[in-house]
């Protein structure tokens, strides 16, 4: 999936000129990184929005068109209304096709429903982790990344080191962690607990 937006360069700074802009349902942002200067700009307010709830929006290569001239950047930070639907700010760095990116994407569990732990066993699968930092160059950079919990047994657990990620894309970890990334336990007060416990601590399975 490909996403673009359209913005218009700002010059004026500062939080009065920012509140202005909202009030005519604009959202200024601003563009860094790839050693150019920073570069501020405002966005229609309901584009980005729609933008946002998107969620591979936060995870792909995304095209900044900025008075008529493109240029590819990720997203790094939103600022949100505490309580109102608004968009305050959003920040996006520049990419580079031949320079790594570093950035979190979410996970997407399949087969929880079917796998040994929970259909014959009678446990509930537990997502532990729902993102994860990756690192690879932009033309690699997946929208998500697909875990399949098929053959999850009760007391089992999968870890980051068990995933199969795409071709091209790294975990970005740090210390070698090797998190769990999910795990089937057993319902407390029941037959499947007492076997989840007799079971902790067993090797991670595929």
């Amino acid at each position: 999936m490909s996403f673009e937006f359209n913005a218009t360069k700002r010059d004026v700074q500062g939080s009065s000129a920012s509140r202005r802009l909202r009030r005519a349902g604009r959202v200024p942002g601003v563009i860094y990184g790839a050693g150019k200067p920073a570069e501020s700009f405002d966005v229609d307010h309901n584009e980005i929005y729609q933008c946002l709830r998107k969620e591979a929006f936060h995870a792909s290569v995304v095209t900044a068109i900025v008075d008529g001239q493109k240029q590819d950047v990720l997203l790094r930070d939103v600022q949100l209304h505490a309580y109102k639907p608004l968009v305050l700010h959003v920040d996006f760095q520049r990419v580079d096709a031949n320079t790594e990116v570093h950035t979190k994407v979410p996970l997407h569990f399949i087969n929880g429903d079917v796998c040994p732990g929970v259909k014959l066993q009678g446990g509930i699968v537990s997502h532990v982790t729902t993102e994860l930092e990756v690192a690879c160059l932009p033309k690699s950079l997946p929208e998500f990344i697909q875990v399949d919990l098929a053959y999850l047994e009760m007391g089992h657990s999968l870890h980051i080191s068990d995933l199969k990620l795409p071709a091209g894309v790294r975990v970005h970890v740090h210390g070698g962690d090797n998190s769990v990334v999910a795990a089937v336990l057993g319902v407390k007060g029941s037959n499947a607990d007492a076997g989840a416990a007799a079971n902790e601590g067993a090797a991670p399975t595929a």
